[in-house]
């Protein structure tokens, strides 16, 4: 994998956020089951919650970036938009490439290695 552009931490923190709540991750799976794009009220339709509530569910993932927002005559169409969520993925890949290599490194903490008895008295190498 090419070394990715670090992805900046207020976007990690909107897009997992936003992914938390289970309607949230619902909606976007609808929504690419259903070819990407639907209108409010069609995603409305979907769940037993209020208007409002839906609609602050979409806002929360519009402002991750995870939906954008296109107007088409009197309907707001949310689109599923890609690049948040892409940049949240390739941080996780780096992160679990980053510990199989750790993981393939050490089959177990350095401390346990270094004959350290307990975690009561440990101490970080160097100190």
């Amino acid at each position: 994998m090419s070394a990715a552009r670090p992805t900046p931490s207020a976007t990690l923190d909107a897009v997992f956020g936003a992914l938390a709540h289970p309607s949230r991750r619902q909606i976007l799976t609808i929504l690419v089951a259903r070819g990407g794009v639907m209108t409010a009220g069609e995603i409305a339709d979907r769940f037993k919650c209020s208007w409002p509530t839906t609609t602050r569910h979409l806002g929360v993932l519009e402002e991750a970036g995870a939906l954008r927002v296109v107007r088409r005559g009197r309907n707001r169409h949310s689109i599923v938009a890609t690049a948040a969520l892409r940049d949240t993925l390739q941080w996780l890949e780096q992160l679990v490439e980053g510990a199989e290599e750790a993981e393939e490194d050490n089959d177990r903490p350095g401390w346990v290695s270094k004959g350290y008895a307990s975690m009561r008295n440990a101490q970080p190498p160097g100190a």
